[in-house]
């Protein structure tokens, strides 16, 4: 791994980490990562596509004066037909373009916008080829260019798109009569122009990749414990909030489980901080095992202090798991000689369980099994109350 890209074994096994790490010049993750992907570049391109199909329009049409002025009937009529078609073709993608009812459309879209344009326009210059040999064929770069860089086409689309419209425009000249030598000249043109056009096409969604996973995990990281790779209170504050106004909706009940380390500043004491992290990690992989829901949430609240969020379920299920959850961290059998409750290292557990109402704060579910948690300390510590 390069010394530039050391830092991320700080934060792996990570989806995000570990695909930076192994790199993707290829333009290509791991089939997870690469579908999550595509859909952001999806979502981050709309607003792109909506103004290139707009611009794309005026520009096709505003080619309609070099057609005016350089060709002359009844060959006019054809090439109008053309574009005219063309821009009808344009403006019913456009308008499905700018609705963006159909997310899933705007790919094939974007392709039959620019593959309307450019076979269109390597049939009107063929065309014009026929009457006047100093008609325009760069307009067929034009639309090399804007599959590259202006309409959100990840390489291998614009690269094909633009093989495609580079192909009909071969074949419309030959078909025509264009001297080889002219036509010749005009590919190599044409082809050494979609190299820049791919090299830099490739370059954009190099970044592009680049930025969705620095972005991803910059995300993760923001809201992560770093030592235990548990939900941070942050994230935790965030889907409480969330959780709360969905269960209301739904009508179930959420419940809450915080854990607080026995004796922990004595273990600290006895066995040093170093020994204190690794316990705290072993207590978050038990309490992460126990989240495994994709509405759950383990939580390490900073310290010694956890919190399991559970979603849809009763108070005797809330209080069972929340003695699962302290005898699995008792059957870790990690020595605490400075607890005055156990030999191990324990946990104390207030299990709290609303279904929220109108009205009705989220705070309330965080006080109720705050005050039991205060309760099983109060008691004994080691134990579970509701």
């Amino acid at each position: 791994m390069s010394s530039h890209l050391a830092w991320l074994d700080d934060v792996r096994p990570n989806p995000y980490a570990d695909q930076l790490a192994k790199g993707y010049r290829r333009l290509r993750f791991s089939a997870p990562l690469e579908q999550e992907y595509r859909a952001y570049a999806l979502r981050d391109s709309v607003e792109l596509k909506r103004v290139s199909i707009v611009f794309a329009l005026f520009v096709w049409m505003a080619f309609l004066m070099v057609d005016v002025w350089m060709i002359s009937a009844p060959l006019l009529y054809l090439l109008l037909v053309i574009r005219l078609g063309v821009a009808v073709l344009l403006v019913f993608c456009g308008r499905l373009i700018l609705l963006n009812r159909h997310p899933r459309l705007m790919v094939p879209l974007s392709l039959a916008s620019i593959g309307a344009m450019g076979l269109g326009a390597a049939a009107i210059i063929a065309i014009g080829h026929g009457q006047n040999p100093f008609f325009p064929y760069e307009g067929v770069l034009l639309v090399c260019i804007a599959a590259y860089f202006l309409v959100g086409l990840r390489l291998v689309e614009a690269l094909a798109i633009s093989f495609l419209v580079l192909l009909a425009y071969g074949l419309f000249e030959w078909l025509g009569g264009l001297p080889a030598e002219r036509l010749f000249n005009n590919l190599v043109f044409l082809l050494f122009g979609n190299l820049i056009g791919a090299v830099g096409c490739y370059l954009l969604e190099f970044k592009s990749r680049q930025h969705f996973l620095i972005s991803r995990l910059m995300r993760v990281l923001a809201d992560q414990d770093s030592l235990t790779g548990l939900h941070n209170r942050r994230s935790f504050n965030r889907q409480l909030a969330r959780l709360w106004r969905q269960a209301q909706r739904e009508e179930v009940e959420l419940a809450l489980l915080l854990c607080d380390v026995d004796h922990f500043k004595a273990y600290n004491d006895h066995y040093g901080h170093q020994a204190g992290d690794r316990a705290l990690q072993r207590v978050g992989a038990v309490l992460s095992e126990s989240a495994r829901r994709p509405l759950d949430m383990a939580v390490r609240l900073g310290g010694e202090e956890f919190a399991v969020l559970l979603y849809g379920i009763g108070a005797t299920e809330a209080h069972q798991r929340g003695e699962a959850l302290r005898q699995a961290v008792q059957d870790q059998q990690l020595a605490h000689a400075g607890s005055s409750t156990a030999a191990v290292l324990t946990i104390s557990v207030g299990v709290a369980c609303l279904r929220p109402q109108d009205g009705m704060a989220f705070d309330l579910l965080f006080e109720h099994a705050d005050r039991a948690l205060y309760e099983a300390k109060a008691f004994g510590r080691n134990q579970v109350v509701t």
